[in-house]
């Protein structure tokens, strides 16, 4: 699955279409991507569990079940606010818009990444995830 056309698509619809997709796509990837321009979700996770009481929120979209929601100060928390600034200023929105438009977005990404269990088999399970998180502590 192409998560970054995914979360392309889920922020134009939440930013009624003010913002080019290329804009999104490029600032998207800046801000959740890894070295090979895709979103690094595992790396993502391993922010959640380094901020501790989100984890429980990670989880919920990791598993097929439903998905917790997040709000945009925590969003914030997690990715950092100057990131978010960046990201803000890429597309030329506010950056409590953008902390807004990824707290609706991110967990959908992150539960279409790890559908069926695929994220959580790439970082070796669900133990060795929460193994791989209690060492940031």
């Amino acid at each position: 699955m192409d998560l970054i056309k995914l979360g392309t698509d889920l922020l134009m619809e939440k930013l009624g279409g003010s913002v080019d997709s290329n804009s999104i796509s490029t600032a998207l990837s800046g801000l959740l991507g890894g070295s090979d321009g895709n979103i690094n979700l595992s790396g993502l996770i391993s922010q959640f569990a380094q901020s501790g009481d989100l984890m429980g929120l990670a989880n919920s979209w990791l598993g097929d079940g439903k998905n917790q929601s997040i709000s945009a100060d925590q969003i914030m928390s997690v990715l950092g606010s100057d990131k978010i600034g960046n990201f803000a200023a890429q597309l030329g929105i506010s950056q409590s818009d953008a902390a807004d438009s990824l707290a609706d977005t991110l967990p959908q990404m992150i539960d279409a990444g790890s559908s069926g269990g695929s994220l959580l088999d790439m970082a070796g399970g669900a133990g060795d995830l929460l193994g791989m998180a209690k060492k940031f502590f």
